[in-house]
């Protein structure tokens, strides 16, 4: 059975927020799935996951230095996430806070892995932001991520 793990860094709450709206989403299309703090998982734990979903706080336009740090440490696993789903996603504290750099920053480390990463032709195309607290239109795009993330995943898994 394919399953999906949504992983955050948030020292605010709000990318804690993003990522149980996301989780909700994975669930509510049948994907199980978990929604761990950075801090609660490893990088050999999440090769047994289908679906992987990244957030994190923008800092100075990219992701916070614990989830940067989880990423060099995954050096270890390269190659092993070929052919896994991933997505992103980011808050910052204002616009033009450098959201974007940081999903792009996420998806490259992704696509160096051989991860299969879906945009979205409407709403956030690179993944859900929110600009400070969730709002209920960052929730939506987050509930309907999750939900595209999930309906590839259960196509994709074996």
């Amino acid at each position: 059975m394919a399953t999906g793990v949504v992983v955050y860094y948030s020292r605010s709450g709000n990318t804690k927020h993003m990522a149980e709206e996301i989780a909700e989403g994975m669930r509510g299309s049948g994907l199980k799935t978990d929604c761990l703090s950075i801090d609660e998982i490893s990088g050999e734990q999440l090769l047994g996951y289908d679906a992987i979903v990244i957030g994190s706080p923008c800092y100075y336009g990219q992701v916070a230095g614990p989830m940067k740090q989880f990423f060099d440490d995954m050096v270890t696993f390269h190659g092993r996430l070929n052919g896994k789903v991933g997505g992103a996603f980011s808050s910052s504290a204002n616009i033009g806070g450098g959201n974007e750099t940081t999903l792009m920053s996420i998806i490259c480390i992704m696509l160096v892995n051989g991860m299969v990463v879906q945009g979205d032709p409407q709403g956030d195309h690179y993944g859900p932001v929110a600009i400070g607290k969730p709002d209920a239109r960052a929730d939506q795009q987050c509930r309907h991520r999750g939900q595209k993330i999930a309906e590839l995943t259960l196509k994709l898994a074996p």
